[in-house]
């Protein structure tokens, strides 16, 4: 078998770098969908800007934030929303510009971890919420607009400054639970109210208000974790057998009141070492599924 000359490699070495790559087109960029299209703004706009020719722009459908003109002020593009990455500097057009009610700020939060780097960010830049003809409270503007041009169809405006006025909604219910005796239990509820609500909780069949003269039963309550929201939780300490049943969160202010409920279900040593007891193979998914979501939750 011939060899070739050890002379020839690097000639051949410099005739594959010599050959042409294949067009930007066939080959899909790679990395965060935000990279992605900072690298396809930069690859469709070329090197510079040549004449501006409107009639050949394509028109942008679907931009919650509005439009903003392109890095050659010729066509219009989608802006970028709250919270995606934009260019702090007014000429750079690598991120995308920002769009209505919004400005290009440096996140330096404290969610930052040790080595990461601040992000430019799009922001509002306004924080006071606005009530919407749908009767739905608003963060701010921008929430509002996003939510006005993904719907057109609902012909949505502007109420009035400041949160709607209603009645409670429960956004986070409190869950079935079930614990051995000797164990402690806490349930939690959390209210979405303007004016601000109060929350309470009572066991069915009684018409005590909870904690009672129970020492072994407590209640606490705060505002949030959002504006216009308060989370009330019920906690049991030591539970015996008496403390199993439904356990209600009643939430009212000034304009009505609703309520969800929760059942507690209460287990001896001796049930649960039983494996034959039709109970806890009906429990055993539920305690699944709830290891799985409590492992992708953020506590704050």
């Amino acid at each position: 078998m011939s060899r070739q000359p050890a002379a020839l490699a690097p000639a051949l070495a410099v005739l594959l770098l010599l050959q042409p790559l294949p067009p930007a087109s066939s080959r899909p960029p790679s990395g965060p969908d935000y990279l992605r299209r900072g690298w396809q703004r930069l690859l469709d706009e070329g090197e510079g800007c040549g004449p501006c020719q409107p009639e050949e722009c394509p028109t942008p459908r679907g931009c919650l934030a509005g439009r903003v003109l392109d890095a050659c002020d010729c066509c219009w593009e989608c802006a970028n929303l709250e919270g995606q990455l934009c260019d702090l500097d007014p000429d750079g057009h690598f991120y995308g510009r920002c769009g209505d009610h919004l400005e290009c700020r440096l996140d330096a939060g404290g969610d930052l971890h040790r080595g990461e780097v601040p992000e430019p960010q799009c922001v509002c830049r306004s924080g006071s919420p606005l009530c919407g003809s749908d009767g739905r409270t608003y963060a701010q503007i921008c929430s509002f607009q996003e939510a006005a041009r993904a719907w057109p169809q609902a012909n949505l405006s502007v109420m009035h400054p400041g949160p709607c006025e209603a009645e409670p909604q429960i956004l986070t219910p409190p869950r079935d639970v079930w614990n051995v005796t000797g164990q402690d239990v806490i349930f939690g509820c959390e209210v979405f109210a303007y004016p601000m609500a109060s929350i309470e909780w009572r066991k069915d069949g009684t018409e005590t208000l909870l904690p009672g003269d129970d020492p072994q039963i407590s209640v606490q309550f705060r505002g949030g974790p959002q504006r216009f929201e308060v989370t009330g939780w019920l906690q049991i300490q030591a539970v015996r057998i008496s403390d199993e049943g439904t356990y209600r969160c009643l939430a009212r202010n000034a304009l009505g009141q609703t309520t969800a409920p929760a059942s507690l279900t209460v287990l001896t040593l001796d049930q649960l070492n039983n494996k034959s007891i039709p109970l806890l193979n009906s429990l055993s998914p539920t305690l699944e599924e709830e290891a799985d979501s409590e492992e992708g939750d953020d506590y704050y």
